[in-house]
């Protein structure tokens, strides 16, 4: 399979890069920039796997659309507008769109659903995601997907129950609420923590990505998956066979 590779001056670029040489079943067409001509990148490939900005993951897009190519998406940031769009153009071609492809992610995903079920509203909820100083978007993709996930498992609506960091004379922790706090520091690649504090016992959910690597090996193992399929717009869990698990 022939996979071509935006943002490759980037660190997860570089890193698809060593991916793709390490695997036998791949090989790298094209790998481009923005500014490059990304029609003959696509005209050479079977699969585009995008992990840059916005912007330029939209553009890519349009290009993916007009070339019937699918795509691989692991960029975040998005807005819900910029979703719809992504949304729209799944009618076209296969779209790929996780904020997290790594395996043990997608694990820790249903785990933290599983827990919250069980737990309930005895126990509060707090998401704590930790990652390198270049990073440009806080919370981080994968932390407001883990909120979203909280949030549908306990009954409650995200947007009215979040709280992103705290100062100052905040008043007691009102009990349906999910916090988030973003750290951001040297070369962390990436942690995340769930925490739920009960009355005399805390249950902690965390995953710690040591390497990007496992963020590009879910990416391309997506590439793959989604190589003959109709267009839509899929997940990793569609992948990894979660689809249908339930959340306990």
């Amino acid at each position: 399979m022939r996979i071509a590779i935006a943002g490759s001056g980037g660190k997860m670029g570089r890193t698809l890069i060593e991916a793709v040489a390490a695997d036998a079943s791949l090989q790298l067409a094209a790998a481009f920039d923005m500014g490059d001509d990304i029609a003959k990148a696509l005209a050479a490939c079977d699969a585009l796997v995008d992990f840059t900005r916005p912007e330029g993951t939209l553009a890519h897009l349009e290009a993916c659309v007009a070339a019937g190519k699918p795509i691989v998406i692991g960029t975040t940031g998005f807005t819900p507008q910029q979703k719809a769009r992504i949304a729209a153009a799944a009618g076209h071609v296969p779209v790929m769109l996780s904020p997290n492809f790594a395996v043990g992610v997608n694990v820790v995903f249903k785990l933290a659903e599983a827990a919250a079920r069980v737990l309930g509203e005895d126990y509060d909820i707090e998401v704590i995601e930790a990652h390198h100083r270049q990073k440009v978007d806080a919370p981080s993709g994968t932390a407001l997907e883990l909120g979203r996930i909280l949030a549908r498992a306990t009954g409650r609506e995200l947007a009215k129950v979040a709280a992103h960091g705290r100062e100052g004379d905040t008043g007691a922790r009102p009990a349906k609420q999910i916090g988030f706090h973003a750290v951001r520091g040297g070369d962390i690649v990436g942690e995340h923590t769930v925490l739920f504090a009960g009355i005399g016992e805390r249950v902690e959910v965390t995953v710690r990505s040591q390497s990007r690597m496992s963020y590009a090996t879910g990416a391309l193992r997506a590439a793959k998956w989604l190589n003959g399929k109709a267009p839509g717009l899929y997940d990793s869990f569609d992948v990894l066979g979660l689809k249908g698990v339930a959340g306990v």
